[in-house]
């Protein structure tokens, strides 16, 4: 069972809808005993940072979430579910992450090399960084383009996290993975054909 984590931030239903249409069994819940009794794990999000962290901690959520990947349990981070894993972002300075990855949550600033619309929204294409092939990425080519919306992207201390990197002014990353943990920046229940594609993966783990 695939539960889908509820903790009032997220695009929950385009989720489930999602992996609902690749035939898996979904249930959407922000339980601590769902989530602790869950086979894989998805922590999708729209949101702040800050705000996010108080909800989960408000649900009684972040331990349960800890515990499945300390036990190895495939999880699946989206968006703001990739920034949680981080131990801190510029968006809430002071608020503390999961702290699961080392590293930060940064904002577009402008280190990038043009002046940059913030939100970063739309199509992009994204490269692999890694010479070990991503179970989430079979059936993907390098260059394919994602749905992106955000304006924080994670800043990984330990660069071999990195997956996947996208280039919007600054080169960023798109997609971390160590072992049993993926998380993408885009959005793949938004990514169509491609999008499928990452999220049926994840569900044949």
């Amino acid at each position: 069972m695939i539960v889908v984590i509820d903790y009032g931030m997220g695009n929950l239903r385009s989720v489930s809808k999602a992996l609902e249409a690749l035939g898996a069994q979904v249930t959407v819940s922000g339980r601590p005993e769902d989530v602790a009794g869950a086979d894989q794990l998805i922590l999708p999000g729209v949101g702040a940072f800050g705000a996010a962290m108080q909800e989960l901690a408000t649900r009684e959520l972040l331990d349960p979430i800890r515990q499945a990947l300390a036990d190895g349990k495939p999880y699946l981070g989206i968006c703001l579910g990739l920034q949680l894993l981080f131990e801190e972002s510029e968006e809430d300075p002071g608020v503390k992450g999961l702290g699961i990855l080392p590293g930060r949550v940064r904002r577009f600033h402008s280190e990038s090399r043009a002046p940059l619309k913030v939100p970063h929204m739309g199509w992009n294409s994204v490269v692999s960084s890694q010479d070990d092939a991503c179970p989430l990425l079979a059936g993907v080519a390098d260059g394919s383009f994602f749905y992106f919306v955000h304006s924080y992207y994670a800043d990984p201390t330990d660069r071999s996290l990195v997956a996947l990197e996208t280039d919007y002014g600054i080169r960023f990353a798109a997609m971390v993975w160590r072992e049993h943990l993926y998380a993408t920046q885009f959005h793949p229940e938004k990514s169509q054909a491609l999008g499928l594609q990452v999220l049926r993966n994840f569900v044949d783990l």
